[in-house]
Parts: structure tokens; C-alpha cells; sequence
């Protein structure tokens, strides 16, 4: 049995109920109005959490690169990510954000971020790795492309500093076209390996991967979030609207439901036909 961890005041593993969370990454296109209302949405759909992306954009990508434009547009100030947080909180719902730079770090860090989210594209970026191990909070590892001896390594760094990570299985394709891409059997396998929570980051079009995720095992659950898929930006086609993420959650409740637990002899419902058993000895 994997172990248990906290973010916020969720408790997330075995035995507890999946932790969903809404990826509003850059969906708000950098108007703060829209940033808000995501929020909003986010905690009206019933999800666990919301989480940002926190970045400058000079130190993410360098200036020739062709998503350049797009990240530099949606790139939020600290003092506005900081109300943002502020928001959140007075909702009364868990917000975190993926870095991707030590300032952004150190900023998360000195709000008291409830985790970091690392992004599959950083596992391999050691440098950030342990910075953001440094601050022992609780981490969040994407592991999309890294091969084993590459999130062994990365964990190595992050185990010197917290016991609490939990790990994403994660196909980084945007979106997953294929059905048969998804090897969702690789999330029970990463909890047996790392002996930690592990979930599913779903870049999928609809939410039936997510909701078979959870049947395959999954303790965390990261959905991309938007107002509208006909939104301009890279991610709002594969992002869930709120009343599909609404959905998403319930089917989630209900697939917990049916897991249930490991039974070992009659339970209740079978009482009226238990009667009915042929003992034979011989």
C-alpha cells in the first residue's frame, strides 16, 4: 500500500477520495478578469483544486522561440498571481502552480504555495528540480517522455528534502489522439515503483480517460479547465468546460463507489440469496 500525503488540508492516497484538479495553466489568456472567473468555475464544478502556471517568460523560453509570443501574452504578474491566490482561498479551494524558474519558485514559496506542480518538460531540468525540492513542500511530478532512470533521478533529489510527492502518469501529446497511447497501466505500476500516490494528467479531447484512470488505480486526477473551447489559445480545445468537468467528477464519485473495498467472505447484499448456497461434504 502506497502512502498517504497532504496538500492543503486533502489528504490523498489510499483509502482517501481522488483529488481532482482543474488545469487552468494558461487558459486565462492573461486577462486577469477571465483568470477569476476560471477560479470561480473551478470551485462551482466540485474539483479539489485549481492550479496556474508561474513563470517569466524571458527565463522560460528563449526570445526566438515560437511559442514565445504565446507564453509572453498569457504571462501573469506575481502581485496578480498573488491576488489570485488570494481569491482562491477566500473560495475556500486549493490552488498550486507549476514554476518555471527559480524567481517564480522563490515567489510560490514565500506565498506559502500549497504544492508544486513539476511539468513533464522540467524532470529532466535538475537545476529546478532542486530548487523547488529545497522548499520541502509537497511536489507533484508529471512524468510525460522521462524514461525510469530518469524520474529515479529526479526523486533521488526530491527525497533528500520531502517525504510527500505524488507522481502523473502523463502522454505529452497536445492533444492524445489515440486511445491505445494512453497505457493507463503504467499508473499502478508507478505507485508500486515509488511507493507514493500516482495519477493521471489527461491530455485527452472528453473525459472518459480520466474516469477509467481512477478505475486503473488512479489517487490524483489533473484535467485542463477552460470557460470555452472556442476560446483562442493552445490548450482550450482539449480543456474541459465547467459542465463537463461537473460531469467528470460525478462519474469519478461514482467509479470510487463501485471500487469500493477488498471483501472476504458474504456481505449484505448477498444475505437473501446466501440461503441458497449447496454445501456438499464429502
Amino acid at each position: 500500500m502506497s502512502k498517504v500525503i497532504s496538500i492543503g488540508e486533502r489528504a490523498i492516497g489510499e483509502g482517501k477520495r481522488v483529488f481532482v484538479t482543474a488545469e487552468v495553466g494558461i487558459n486565462h489568456n492573461g486577462d486577469f478578469k477571465v483568470a477569476k472567473k476560471l477560479i470561480k468555475a473551478v470551485k462551482e464544478s466540485g474539483a479539489d483544486a485549481v492550479k496556474l502556471q508561474t513563470y517569466i517568460t524571458e527565463k522560460r523560453v528563449p526570445k526566438d522561440s515560437p511559442i514565445y509570443g504565446i507564453l509572453k501574452k498569457c504571462e501573469l504578474s506575481f502581485k496578480q498571481q498573488k491576488e489570485l491566490f488570494d481569491y482562491a482561498d477566500s473560495l475556500g479551494i486549493i490552488i498550486y502552480s507549476t514554476p518555471f524558474d527559480d524567481e517564480s519558485v522563490d515567489f510560490l514559496n514565500t506565498i506559502n504555495v500549497a504544492s508544486f506542480k513539476i511539468a513533464s518538460f522540467d524532470v529532466t531540468n535538475i537545476k529546478l528540480v532542486n530548487k523547488i525540492a529545497k522548499t520541502k513542500r509537497p511536489i507533484i511530478l508529471s512524468r510525460g517522455m522521462t524514461t525510469r532512470k530518469e524520474i529515479n533521478k529526479a526523486l533521488e533529489i526530491i527525497k533528500r528534502h520531502t517525504s510527500s510527492y505524488a507522481i502523473l502518469h502523463c502522454i505529452s501529446a497536445y492533444p492524445v489522439k489515440l486511445i491505445k497511447d494512453l497505457n493507463l497501466k503504467t499508473i499502478h505500476s508507478l505507485e508500486l515503483l515509488y511507493n507514493c500516490p500516482a495519477g493521471f494528467s489527461d491530455h485527452t479531447i472528453g473525459i472518459e480517460a480520466s474516469i477509467i484512470a481512477v478505475a486503473c488505480g488512479a489517487k490524483l486526477i489533473e484535467k485542463h479547465f477552460t470557460l470555452s473551447k472556442a476560446m483562442k489559445g493552445p490548450d482550450h480545445t482539449l480543456s474541459t468546460e465547467p459542465k463537463d468537468m461537473k460531469l467528470m467528477i460525478s462519474e469519478i464519485r461514482k467509479v470510487e463507489e463501485m471500487l469500493g473495498d477488498v471483501v472476504d467472505g458474504p456481505i449484505d447484499a448477498e444475505k437473501d440469496i446466501l440461503k441458497y448456497r449447496r454445501v456438499t461434504r464429502l
